[in-house]
């Protein structure tokens, strides 16, 4: 199975995608798509989906798994941040694919085993599970670990004999 992990954000969207086979998962690739910060919203939306487009034809992932979005302190920063997850949803909708949705805390919980645990202690267990992994910067590294989180969710739900996304 084909997973793509997304960590979405305006100026930089992670990817990340992974072959789960059995319990055993390998790393296929990972990138960021990034706008321009003077550019206007829309146009900067419509690069992120052209962007998205081309990875999942790309990759043709069986299903994805999109961070939650979490509040700031600046609602301008959350709004934003809310759109770029739309298209993100959106991208993924389109491709058909079943779209899995984690909180950060959980994330950092299932790759590293504490719902508070550092961005770079993610990192380097997501280097750890996917040995080899050359990760192009730190949203891809976020986007690979929410779809290890996908895959830990899947084969769980399939050990118990249950359908997930």
């Amino acid at each position: 199975m084909i997973i793509l992990g997304l960590d979405p954000g305006l100026g930089t969207t992670g990817w990340g995608v992974v072959a789960a086979e059995g319990n055993r998962l390998r790393h296929v690739a990972n990138g960021q798509i990034r706008t321009d910060a003077k550019a206007a919203l829309p146009a900067r939306l419509v690069v992120l989906h052209e962007g998205l487009v081309a990875v999942l034809a790309g990759h043709r992932p069986d299903t994805a798994a999109v961070e939650e979005v979490f509040v700031n302190e600046n609602a301008q920063s959350t709004l934003k941040l809310g759109q770029a997850r739309g298209v993100v949803l959106l991208a993924a909708a389109q491709a058909g694919i079943g779209i899995g949705e984690y909180a950060a805390r959980l994330v950092k919980k299932a790759v590293v085993g504490t719902g508070g645990a550092e961005k770079i202690q993610v990192h380097a267990m997501v280097q750890r599970l996917l040995p080899g992994v050359r990760i192009t910067g730190a949203d891809a590294a976020d986007a690979l670990a929410v779809a290890i989180t996908h895959a830990h969710h899947l084969a769980s739900a399939r050990a118990l004999g249950r359908s997930a996304a």
